[in-house]
């Protein structure tokens, strides 16, 4: 029979495991693997003689930096996520922590990160640390309830982590480091008008002014999808010109971008929910295939 004392003890390991998970949710795990992949591709791109010490730094760095932003983008949000029956449930909304926590947690995982990688990579890797942090939480997460170029504007930062990778290598930046950040921007937007196409209700029931809530019929959102996709797929064939892949990322990425193409083409034209998961689950396969071909038939 269990005694009372053991029934304390039980109850106080669930609220610390239950404490423990909650912090974890914070940092969106699943987005900073994602991050951190194409931050490391491009570290792996720009490495002449590759140093797995220092990757494994950088890569730190890039997961706490990321944890730390989408921590305290939670933090902003909080109000935001409650209103919304996809986040209602994220830790600060559902009350599992106290939003001082989550700030204080999300503002100390992000000093760390960029003195880390000031410290253990290179002063500029940290300066764009700094950037990213400050695009988005001072200027892309406030225009999400204001305008529908937020999406743009969020691009910018959320293209960062190769070019990071580029820089934390080499120590500069250079036209190689843009040509990642260049594919990386142009995939955002199929990727993310589909995301808000699918919980279009969800963000005009908190007030976030994305393409798709403003502009209901889903024209505008249906020729942004094609355009951004179409645009991608000659930025993707770059690497090959400036020498940083070879043929066989050539062939692979010309695959790929037509794939991603047939599924941004299905959703633009029927402009529904299932179609438009479709394209998510198309864009996420689609850029970690591309970042992996490109380093492993890497030619720089």
């Amino acid at each position: 029979m269990e005694s009372f004392a053991d029934k304390i003890i039980v109850d106080a390991d669930r609220k610390s495991s239950g404490r423990l998970s909650a912090y974890l949710e914070l940092t969106k795990p699943r987005i900073t693997l994602l991050v951190t992949l194409t931050a490391a591709a491009g570290f792996c791109l720009a490495s002449r003689e590759m140093d797995y010490t220092r990757l494994l730094q950088f890569s730190l760095g890039i997961i706490l930096l990321s944890s730390g932003i989408s921590t305290l983008n939670q933090y902003i949000e909080r109000d935001l996520d409650a209103l919304m029956l996809r986040t209602r449930t994220r830790p600060l909304p559902a009350g599992r922590l106290a939003p001082v926590e989550a700030f204080v947690f999300g503002l100390a995982l992000s000093i760390i990160a960029i003195a880390y990688l000031a410290v253990t990579i290179n002063t500029l890797t940290a300066l764009l640390g700094v950037l990213t942090f400050a695009s988005y939480l001072l200027i892309y997460t406030p225009m999400k309830t204001r305008t529908t170029l937020s999406t743009s504007v969020g691009a910018l930062p959320g293209a960062m982590p190769p070019l990071m990778g580029w820089v934390a290598a080499r120590g500069r930046l250079g036209i190689e480091g843009w040509i990642l950040f260049a594919i990386l921007f142009l995939w955002q937007f199929p990727h993310f008008l589909a995301i808000a196409w699918m919980y279009r209700d969800d963000y005009a029931r908190a007030g976030i002014r994305m393409l798709p809530v403003v502009e209901r019929e889903g024209r505008v959102t249906a020729q942004q999808i094609l355009i951004y996709t179409l645009m991608l797929i000659p930025a993707s064939l770059l690497p090959v010109a400036v020498g940083l892949a070879g043929q066989v990322y050539l062939a692979g990425a010309i695959a790929l971008g037509l794939a991603l193409l047939y599924f941004s083409a299905r959703a633009a034209l029927s402009r529904t929910v299932l179609q438009a998961r479709r394209l998510l689950m198309a864009s996420v396969l689609y850029l970690p295939a591309l970042f992996a071909l490109m380093v492993m038939n890497s030619g720089g």
